[in-house]
């Protein structure tokens, strides 16, 4: 039985963000709600706040995306539509991407590109061909306790420092 097509949510950038968090498609309770990130127990909130040293997650949601993009994080999918019953990845049909050509122009300031996961982390060759430093994070979703919260954090740091000499190859400058 195939799913009915679901549509995401808006991306939360402004021209000053220059770290952009790209999941894959906004679980149920998050569409629902129209928030990203809505599930309880998924860790993003928690994750984030460690990662900008904000407790947002304490924050009602429209005070925590404009925290959020003070800090000069955005959020966005790499899905805008698909097809899935439930919240998971695995269950999502007849993906279509978002349409990131205008991202250079949008967000001038955009150098790090963070996949929450690896269903959105697959389009992370696309982003660093285009120039931006790309990292897979470990999913924040509550489907994923392979890791403990510490060692997810430690990656997700990767976000705002040095990542070390092999992320520091040359990029080219491609456009999406």
């Amino acid at each position: 039985m195939s799913g009915s097509r679901l549509t995401g949510l808006a991306p939360v950038i402004t021209p000053a963000i220059r770290v952009l968090v790209l999941g894959s498609f906004p679980g149920t309770a998050s569409l629902a709600v129209g928030q990203y990130y809505a599930h309880p127990r998924n860790g993003f909130w928690r994750l984030i706040s460690a990662v900008v040293d904000e407790d947002l997650a304490a924050l009602p949601y429209a005070e925590r995306l404009t925290r959020l993009l003070a800090h000069g994080v955005g959020l966005w999918d790499v899905l805008g539509e698909c097809e899935r019953e439930g919240s998971l990845d695995s269950a999502i049909r007849k993906p279509a991407a978002n349409d990131f050509q205008r991202l250079r122009e949008l967000c001038p300031l955009l150098e790090t590109v963070g996949f929450n996961g690896q269903a959105s982390g697959k389009f992370a060759p696309q982003f660093d061909a285009a120039g931006y430093r790309t990292v897979v994070l470990p999913s924040s979703s509550p489907a994923h306790m392979a890791m403990s919260f510490e060692q997810k954090l430690a990656v997700w740091r990767r976000l705002v420092t040095d990542p070390g000499p092999l992320d520091a190859m040359p990029r080219q400058g491609a456009l999406l």
